[in-house]
């Protein structure tokens, strides 16, 4: 499975090509915590029903993410968090959690679909 960018205008280009996802309960209250790092190719994208506000906090993540808040695959916000004390709160169906740096050139309104 790919995370692919597909910007307003220009190229698709894959964000990440190994991808996890975070669809039960437990998955998602784990996130990426405890993990010492993680590859510069990978993303863990967490997949929910219905949009609602949707919180990614860094506590005993080790390491800082870029991460995308997406409905219907659109992307409605895009931030960098802090190791240990980043915070974030916004309305999505989907999160996509990257290594920083991976999601500079994502924009809001751009998508990011997960491709096979």
């Amino acid at each position: 499975m790919r995370l692919i960018h597909e910007p307003s205008e220009g190229d698709r280009t894959p964000l990440a090509t190994r991808v996890d996802t975070a669809d039960g309960l437990l998955s998602q209250m784990r996130g990426l915590m405890f993990r010492r790092s993680i590859p510069e190719d990978y993303a863990l994208v967490f997949r929910f029903d219905h949009v609602a506000p949707r919180d990614v906090h860094m506590l005993f993540v080790p390491f800082p993410l870029d991460v995308l808040w997406l409905e219907d695959s659109a992307v409605q916000r895009v931030e960098r968090l802090s190791p240990w004390t980043g915070l974030a709160k916004s309305a999505a169906d989907q999160l996509c959690e990257l290594p920083a740096g991976a999601a500079e050139a994502v924009s809001v309104g751009d998508r990011v679909v997960l491709a096979d």
